[in-house]
């Protein structure tokens, strides 16, 4: 049961979501994923460009994201081309691709981290046996885009969930393979997180010579 308006102990109180940026947070563009993989190189953080690339290519959701293991990433020397991940939300696998700047950047980071394929790839600084925060995982992503100059208001970690997705869309307009690709048990829940609406699809319609 909600709480009344007319109760007096809830009078004066400020909505949660009061001075707070809600709903669908915006992905990032390939010019801001450049200016932050700069950012990241040009300090040294081998972890955090490889977290930040890993997000993107996977499109996982955070707390999949960061209980990741060595051994989902690694075959023998190599990082793999494609990995497969049992997703915590739905319970079902979903299978991504690494391309070959993302390989390159994870390899960087799992030679100085070292470690076995039972290892999280990112593990807690506080807890070496255990993954690094979803929250903490927040934090990062908060740092890497203010240091760019963007609002953090306006990013969260279902940004880079989104981002490599809504640019297949937009090159393709095919929401079948976004839903494949994000693990949605429904294509009705892809169509509303890219937030497809008639003006897309007229756009698509107009591409389409007959």
């Amino acid at each position: 049961m909600g709480s009344s308006e007319f109760d007096p102990a809830i009078q004066g109180r400020p909505a949660w979501n009061a001075g707070k940026a809600v709903g669908t947070k915006r992905p990032v563009t390939q010019k801001q994923i450049w200016a932050i993989r700069f950012f990241l190189d040009r300090e040294g953080r081998l972890r955090d460009r490889a977290l930040f690339d890993l997000a993107i290519d996977s499109k996982l959701r955070g707390c999949d994201l960061v209980k990741i293991l060595t051994g989902d990433l690694v075959s023998g020397s190599d990082i793999r081309t494609r990995a497969i991940v049992v997703q915590q939300k739905t319970g079902r696998p979903v299978q991504f691709e690494l391309t070959a700047e993302v390989r390159a950047s994870l390899l960087s980071w799992l030679n100085r981290r070292g470690g076995t394929t039972s290892d999280f790839v990112f593990s807690s600084r506080i807890d070496h046996a255990n993954h690094l925060s979803t929250r903490q995982y927040a934090r990062l992503l908060d740092e890497w885009v203010t240091s760019i100059g963007l609002r953090r208001a306006e990013y969260g970690t279902h940004s880079l969930r989104r981002t490599k997705a809504a640019m297949i869309y937009r090159a393709t307009g095919n929401i079948r393979a976004i839903q494949i690709l994000l693990g949605h048990t429904k294509i009705e829940n892809t169509v509303r997180y890219l937030g497809v609406n008639i003006e897309d699809a007229l756009l698509l319609a107009e591409r389409t010579e007959i």
